[in-house]
């Protein structure tokens, strides 16, 4: 088992810059085919056109978001040009209320998808609908990367977060992987429930579950000594020098489009390391 198939979704120069040779260097590590897809999204809400308006000012706002996308294409075929990989790169036009689909179904197919931290200084809304779409829609993995550069031991020294949620447990068989790549897998159980089936061995059915896969893992477990677990989390991975924090994505339904909850939003806005995401 390994990441055969990586992907990622761009819609800035600022967005590629900080994305695409992370992705690369995955992509070399893993042996992965690596697919880069360039988006032209065209902002305009649906229905944004008064009535009677001219169909011509529709088709300007679209020819716009082609041109974006295939100046970002030309850019991204330069960097990965003379690579020692297999990679493909197109651009693709979409309605910002089309998003969804086009990354869902992309996604769907792919091992692993590499996005930059959505939420930031210079970010775009399309980052946080694409990593949103690619969880809950296209059920697939998602790497969402730090402001930084990926960790220069990326994958030696892992934390995963549990607390026996499907979601955790989604996200665990999606970065095996990974696990069995690291030196060293820390398993994270926050204030575990008295009352829960694994209260006598916390995380032990899951490192069991690990070893099976070759997986030597160890289980810490820690007190909420700070307002919120995912603080919790954030602070071991720093006190470990773990590169990666592996853990369930959480989200709810708005008007029936699932968007990430409190808990992974926080996550996401302050990690500091890449985070692995699977829902």
């Amino acid at each position: 088992m390994s990441f055969e198939s990586i992907i990622s979704f761009l819609g800035s120069d600022a967005e590629m810059d900080a994305t695409l040779p992370a992705a690369i260097s995955l992509a070399n590590i893993y042996e992965a085919h690596l697919s880069a897809c360039m988006l032209g999204v065209d902002m305009t809400p649906a229905g944004g056109f008064y009535m009677g308006a001219s169909p011509i000012l529709l088709q300007e706002t679209l020819e716009r978001a082609q041109s974006d996308a295939e100046i970002l294409e030309a850019a991204a075929r330069r960097m990965l040009d003379g690579q020692a990989l297999r990679w493909a790169a197109e651009s693709a036009v979409v309605q910002f209320g089309g998003l969804q689909a086009l990354v869902g179904l992309r996604a769907r197919f792919s091992d692993l998808v590499v996005q930059s931290k959505p939420y930031g200084e210079n970010s775009q809304p399309t980052q946080e609908a694409v990593i949103e779409s690619a969880l809950f829609e296209g059920q697939a993995a998602v790497l969402v990367l730090p402001d930084s550069k990926l960790h220069e031991n990326f994958g030696q020294r892992v934390v995963v977060a549990w607390n026996q949620s499907n979601e955790a447990l989604s996200a665990v068989r999606r970065a095996l992987p990974l696990l069995k790549a690291a030196e060293h897998v820390s398993v994270v159980v926050v204030d575990p429930p008295v009352h829960s089936p694994e209260r006598s061995d916390p995380g032990g059915l899951l490192t069991q579950m690990l070893a099976r896969h070759g997986v030597r893992a160890e289980v810490a477990v820690l007190a909420k000594t700070m307002p919120r677990v995912s603080d919790v989390l954030m602070r071991h991975v720093e006190d470990v020098d773990a590169s990666v924090l592996v853990m369930g994505a959480y989200g709810h339904s708005r008007l029936r489009e699932a968007i990430l909850g409190g808990a992974t939003r926080n996550v996401l806005e302050n990690a500091q390391r890449a985070v692995f995401l699977a829902h």
